[in-house]
């Protein structure tokens, strides 16, 4: 039958099932037992990577670099340390603010007791080159919990902290475990010269360890978290806060979801916000099923649409979101599976339609393995996680993503239902311009060749044609899919009865689509 080269014209947006083979991952620059990864996009879309270093002795080194192409700057130095209280999850941050300036935080122990640290920042204003003497952003001076940092931009480009504040618990037996009492959400402005302002709760009794989340919209910004109602019911679902003009909002729930729990399920929420379109994904067991959620808002989180299932059926959670341009967001996470663990990533259109998951690396799932974390760096998106060591990879965004599986598949049953059919002119629409054929020992090149002087002729003259495709395999790659198939083809041509059989091979590539005749 055919040797064909074909192109597939019309728009894709899912993820390939098989598109692991388009993460890359970038050259390392950690050392083995490095953790804690976090990730944070400069106004100019830098792309920073902070982690932790282990010295040994009981020393440790926070650190950060910048992407530079597809490997990552020689690492600097912000902050070492023996005194600090380092967690799989109450990692470290960075932030880059609108002035250029820079910003990052760890947790120091303030006493003897396992659950007693604060918060300390440091600031860099000539790009991370020198680190200013810590502080500490609340002054309630207790021996207490203080972690679970958001650090961002305020609207008037001010730093601003949110964080778990432990200043109302009661300390436990001989300061070892998480205490009692109301663990609570406070804010606070840091002004350039580090003086602060606005110092609040937000909610006065949250969940005790699960990560905080922050962004910008067009009407302020927005936290999420994890919530804690009254101690009969212990529901722990995901709650935000706004902040419009100079007022925060009383506490609202994303969605209740219900979850009761007695304890904290260390999985906090992630958010995202473009103007007035905001994405949050969140984690949760309610009814006894384990699922990664998403919701978008449309009025910079006032109110919230029915959440969509993104993950795989088994997932740990420890989510990430990203925005994308077209409205839909991107969401990672880790899932479990039988033989370990894998993060995952699936975009999710704007209307709610899931993409294929893409599996960006194996992983564990244990306390180990930490956070994984996503950023953007223009086309290109940018992964990290805690494997043996601090590990980052990146790969396109989902609109640059040449080709999938879903959308090979597409573009071959329209083709088939065309041949069936005898309908010439969507077959003309699907070949490219500069199509090949190649049938034994014809060669057509050139649309005009392949179908004015091959396609069209045979299949016109075909008379009750029956077309059988089968052993189709789909190999998609960033910018070309090989296709290889079985056929059988039976009918009359000229009078005459016809059974061809043979294996079909085809090429096809992502381009613009044609008007169709």
């Amino acid at each position: 039958m055919k040797r064909l080269l074909m192109s597939v014209v019309f728009g894709l947006w899912l993820f390939s099932i098989v598109s692991f083979a388009q993460v890359r991952e970038l050259p390392s620059l950690t050392g083995q037992g490095s953790g804690q990864p976090n990730l944070a996009v400069s106004p100019d879309g830098s792309v920073y990577l902070s982690w932790i270093e282990r010295l040994g002795e009981g020393r440790f080194s926070l650190r950060f670099a910048v992407k530079e192409k597809d490997q990552w700057s020689a690492p600097r130095v912000i902050a070492e340390g023996s005194n600090w209280f380092v967690n799989w999850a109450d990692f470290p941050s960075m932030v880059a603010l609108p002035d250029g300036s820079l910003a990052a935080h760890w947790l120091a122990k303030s006493g003897t007791g396992t659950f007693e640290y604060d918060v300390t920042i440091s600031r860099s204003f000539d790009g991370g080159k020198t680190w200013g003497k810590p502080f500490v952003p609340h002054r309630d001076g207790v021996k207490a919990e203080h972690g679970f940092v958001s650090l961002f931009a305020a609207k008037d480009g001010s730093l601003a902290a949110v964080w778990l504040d432990g200043r109302e618990m009661k300390p436990g037996e001989g300061g070892h475990d998480h205490g009692h009492g109301n663990m609570t959400l406070r804010y606070v402005k840091i002004k350039r010269d580090g003086a602060l302002a606005d110092d609040v709760a937000l909610d006065t009794r949250v969940c005790e360890c699960c990560q905080t989340s922050a962004a910008m919209t067009a009407d302020g910004p927005v936290v999420v978290y994890r919530d804690r109602s009254e101690a009969e019911k212990e529901i722990r679902d995901i709650s935000i806060v706004r902040l419009k003009g100079d007022q925060w909002s009383a506490p609202r729930p994303v969605f209740q979801d219900g979850w009761q729990l007695n304890g904290c399920p260390v999985n906090g929420p992630a958010v995202a916000a473009a103007g007035q379109r905001v994405a949050v994904a969140w984690f949760t067991g309610a009814d006894k099923t384990s699922r990664v959620k998403l919701a978008f808002s449309n009025d910079a989180g006032e109110t919230f649409g029915q959440p969509i299932v993104v993950d795989d059926g088994n997932p740990a959670g420890r989510v990430d979101v990203l925005l994308l341009d077209d409205g839909g967001a991107l969401v990672c996470w880790l899932e479990k599976l039988p033989d370990g663990g894998a993060v995952r990533a699936r975009q999710v259109k704007p209307g709610g339609q899931r993409g294929e998951a893409i599996t960006v690396a194996p992983s564990g799932t244990a306390r180990s393995n930490g956070f994984p974390q996503m950023a953007r760096a223009g086309d290109t998106l940018v992964f990290a996680w805690t494997g043996s060591r601090v590990v980052t990879a990146a790969m396109p965004l989902p609109s640059q993503i040449g080709l999938s599986k879903p959308g090979v598949e597409a573009a071959l049953a329209k083709y088939d239902q065309a041949f069936r059919g005898k309908d010439v002119g969507v077959i003309r629409n699907l070949l490219a311009e500069d199509v090949l054929l190649y049938e034994h020992s014809v060669r057509n090149a050139g649309l005009a060749d392949v179908f004015d002087n091959h396609l069209k002729p045979e299949i016109s003259g075909f008379e009750d044609m029956k077309a059988e495709f089968t052993d189709v395999r789909i190999t998609p790659g960033a910018d070309v899919a090989l296709v290889t198939r079985q056929y059988k083809i039976e009918g009359k041509m000229r009078g005459r009865e016809i059974t061809a059989a043979g294996n079909e091979t085809d090429d096809q590539e992502q381009r613009k689509r044609r008007p169709e005749n």
